[in-house]
């Protein structure tokens, strides 16, 4: 049995992989790339089958942020030319939930750009998703910022299934991304969800400076946060922002990250997001080997590329749509 088989054997029984075992993925020559995605996808296959879970964003507050992350183009720091304007209306989050089923999304991401939700804000994505999830089988993710354990409770009376807060990067590089909130502070909102009964979203953002073996301690760390889902995103360095000009992840890199998230939280929906056209280019349908859920449609402020080339993708893998997050009953 190859070295990196005999990982997904022991990823398959739960069994935690070392640091330099993690270390031996990312760093493994290219000619090995293969090899490892056959592995992991043996992982893959053995908890989703070949079923692909669609996401679809709708960036229902745009820019007019305080906060000062270096990779976003909605924050205080940033001088990139993107649209601002305040809460949707709840008609324009119906709209965009018709929208996901309309591209056989299952979850339906409402997403906030800010520190986090004030009450009126908070009212008005309570009112929308109410009447989504009575009409639509969606799963609701919301992704607000920085909750208080009052506001996640309230969330999920209100029908959002799923909370998401990245940790984005290593702790000890959190301060070289942003100082305007701390790594505990995103810590904590992701156990405010659990706590209030939603399942926990978190995931990072490859690229931004980080060293192999804090990309390996990160997700030993979305392991011990325990999140369901995994948005893997890599750095798309907008220009006007403070990580302008960063190189982008190697195609081949990027395909050994997503591997190490399946081997490190193997029964874990690892989501390939932000970035993945720019980084990954031609090699995105060998994402789907590790990973078993994408977006589809754009992004907060970035393009991604169109529905129908995603849906062909999953189609010419010989993968399969999973259409419904929810039984319809």
């Amino acid at each position: 049995m190859s070295e990196w088989l005999n990982y997904a054997e022991r990823a398959i029984t739960g069994e935690e992989l070392s640091l330099d075992e993690g270390l031996s993925i990312l760093q493994a020559d290219d000619e090995e790339v293969l090899p490892i995605l056959q592995a992991a996808f043996k992982v893959r296959s053995h908890f989703y089958g070949k079923k692909v879970k669609l996401n679809m964003i709708i960036n229902a507050k745009s820019g007019l942020c305080p906060e000062n992350c270096g990779y976003c183009s909605q924050s205080i720091v940033s001088t990139a030319p993107v649209e601002k304007y305040s809460f949707l209306d709840k008609e324009t989050l119906l709209a965009g939930a018709r929208e996901a089923m309309e591209r056989k999304a299952g979850t339906y991401c409402i997403v906030a750009s800010g520190r986090g939700p004030t009450e009126r804000e908070l009212d008005g994505v309570i009112e929308a998703v109410e009447e989504i999830t009575a009409t639509m089988p969606l799963k609701i993710c919301a992704c607000l910022g920085i909750l208080t354990d009052e506001k996640a409770k309230r969330l999920k009376q209100a029908g959002v299934h799923r909370y998401n807060h990245n940790i984005n990067t290593h702790r000890d590089h959190h301060e070289a991304i942003t100082t305007s909130h701390t790594y505990d502070n995103r810590v904590e909102t992701v156990e405010s969800a659990k706590s209030a009964g939603m399942s926990p979203c978190s995931g990072v953002i490859i690229g931004m400076g980080e060293t192999d073996e804090q990309i390996v301690e990160m997700a030993y760390a979305l392991r011990e946060i325990d999140a369901d889902s995994i948005p893997v995103n890599f750095l798309h360095a907008v220009p006007g922002t403070p990580l302008e000009g960063k190189s982008r992840t190697a195609p081949m890199k990027a395909l050994r990250v997503l591997a190490l998230m399946r081997f490190i939280n193997p029964s874990k929906e690892i989501r390939v997001s932000g970035g993945r056209e720019l980084n990954l280019r031609t090699l995105q349908p060998l994402a789907l080997y590790a990973a078993n859920s994408i977006f589809v449609g754009d992004y907060l402020t970035t393009e991604g590329q169109s529905v129908e080339i995603d849906h062909h993708m999953i189609e010419d893998l010989g993968f399969e749509i999973e259409e419904r997050a929810i039984p319809v009953t």
